[in-house]
């Protein structure tokens, strides 16, 4: 693991150079390339006739926006997972024994969320409460494979990390739901296979704030089934994954210093597109 701090910076700033480098080529060739391809990804969006009514070049840039919003959010996914890589062992996915006695704790607590007039509210409390459960002696306990966004152990600390990541935040009621259920049987698992004196965080992140950096986060969907101090938001996300307060302003810095790269191929898709 790096711990120099000249090192650190380093190493970061090589790995979101390179995230955007490939990112803007690969986002150019692939969208230059389906040019006279009738499936390719904008032609298959610009058969909207009520967007055609705007005019040509609305047309094509409300398909390439839908097309860039999806495939960034990829990019910086990736990326973060790479530089959670310098500081963390990075897995993805746990396995182990889940109790049938937790499972029904889970829909017990997701169900209480789910009622907005039933008092019991996410709490990180409950999780305490899904690691003290004790198996019946007849119960028929399954052994369970989770794929995880990020599962991460910190080896200085000897702490297991579980981070559902969605890159904006928006999450429907449904998806809330199955996210929340997800980390709970996760944890679970871990909780039973590493033993009462492993410390195990769960974490519900995004890569910016929504409402604003500096803005109190409030996409009531999530806090619904996530309590706050699950919450990695933004700079928070950023500066955990870099382990660093000046991580999230290293990462933005480093992002706008190669961006022009990405408005470049922009630029270039566009020429290609409407000349």
């Amino acid at each position: 693991m790096i711990k120099n701090t000249l090192e650190k910076k380093e190493a970061i700033q090589s790995i979101v150079r390179t995230a955007v480098e490939s990112y803007a080529t690969g986002f150019r060739a692939r969208h230059e390339g389906e040019v006279d391809n009738p499936n390719g990804v904008i032609n298959m969006k610009i058969h909207n006739v009520f967007i055609a009514a705007l005019g040509k070049d609305i047309q094509y840039y409300s398909a390439l926006v839908r097309s860039l919003d999806s495939s960034l959010g990829n990019m910086l996914e990736g990326m973060a997972i790479n530089i959670a890589k310098l500081f963390y062992e990075v897995n993805k996915s746990v396995e182990g024994e889940l109790y049938p006695e937790q499972t029904s704790k889970i829909a017990e607590f997701l169900e209480a969320y789910k009622n907005s007039k039933n008092p019991l509210k996410p709490s990180i409390e409950h999780f305490k409460e899904i690691r003290s459960i004790k198996p019946n002696p007849n119960s028929k306990i399954k052994s369970k494979v989770h794929v995880s966004d990020y599962y991460l152990i910190d080896k200085e600390t000897n702490t297991h990390h579980l981070i559902e990541l969605k890159i904006g935040g928006d999450l429907d009621n449904k998806k809330a739901r199955s996210e929340k259920e997800a980390i709970f049987e996760q944890f679970a698992i871990l909780a039973n296979s590493l033993g009462k004196d492993a410390t195990i965080k769960a974490h519900f992140a995004t890569a910016y704030n929504r409402f604003g950096e500096d803005n109190e986060w409030k996409q009531g969907r999530v806090l619904q089934f996530f309590s706050k101090d699950e919450l990695l938001i933004g700079r928070d996300f950023w500066n955990f994954v870099c382990k660093s307060e000046k991580g999230y302003e290293l990462v933005l810095e480093t992002y706008k210093e190669n961006a022009q790269l990405i408005t470049d191929a922009l630029e270039e898709i566009k020429n290609t597109y409407l000349d």
